[in-house]
């Protein structure tokens, strides 16, 4: 099995049926890692696949193996790439890791100045979030939206969270910031632009030293032929 075998696509009403499957297979998941996340309603991810704000990946026989959605907070401020999951069916096929890239490139389209972040005890998931431009931050650089933080009120690591008032839990918060990465690819051009003009300086400087080189070759040659 590979990824050629599956379809990944923004989810959208054809795709309501499997909301149910998709949130019992993400409470199973959470449970089954001694972890939480936030639960969610079937209504709940139907919603998101009916505003275009889901990506789901299926398999070429039909079958939902993996899915992601996006949430908005701060007034659009912030964007969460939210309840990844991969049908146990279809694990270990690189599903995660492109279904999260296809979750990113949509969050930018529909909000390209918002800050993307996220949450996440998995180390697969940070490997990830870093290939995509994510840096670890802390708790204090996220949303402060009141409901997102009712959100881990599910989460069997909520009475840690709140204990440490909501400074750092068991999850590690990373964040993509589109000025960020425009600023440092500005200073990255700058940079790649200053050594372009010093390699021509040089490049021009050694010119002018082998044409008056040559300059004096040819003087000395002359005068040797006049005296010779």
């Amino acid at each position: 099995m590979t990824i050629q075998d599956f379809d990944i696509i923004v989810a959208s009403e054809k795709h309501v049926d499997f909301a149910e499957q998709i949130t019992v297979e993400m409470a199973e998941s959470a449970k089954a890692r001694g972890t939480g996340i936030a639960q969610r309603s079937p209504e709940y991810v139907a919603n998101k696949m009916l505003e275009g704000k889901a990506v789901i990946a299926l398999h070429k026989d039909g079958r939902w193996a993996g899915f992601c959605y996006i949430e908005t907070w701060s007034h659009g401020d912030f964007v969460a790439n939210s309840g990844l999951i991969v049908n146990p069916e279809f694990r270990k096929a690189g599903l995660a890791k492109a279904i999260k890239h296809v979750i990113f490139q949509l969050s930018r389209k529909k909000y390209p100045n918002s800050k993307i972040f996220g949450l996440t005890t998995g180390l697969a998931v940070m490997k990830i979030n870093s290939e995509l431009g994510y840096e670890p931050v802390t708790y204090s650089e996220l949303t402060q939206d009141e409901e997102f933080w009712k959100g881990c009120r599910s989460c069997v690591n909520y009475d840690i969270l709140m204990s440490k008032e909501r400074k750092n839990c068991m999850c590690t918060a990373m964040l993509y910031d589109p000025a960020e990465k425009q600023k440092f690819e500005e200073e990255k051009f700058k940079k790649i632009a200053h050594k372009a003009t010093l390699l021509e300086r040089i490049e021009q400087a050694l010119k002018m030293r082998t044409h008056k080189i040559l300059t004096i070759v040819g003087a000395a040659a002359l005068i040797h032929k006049l005296f010779d």
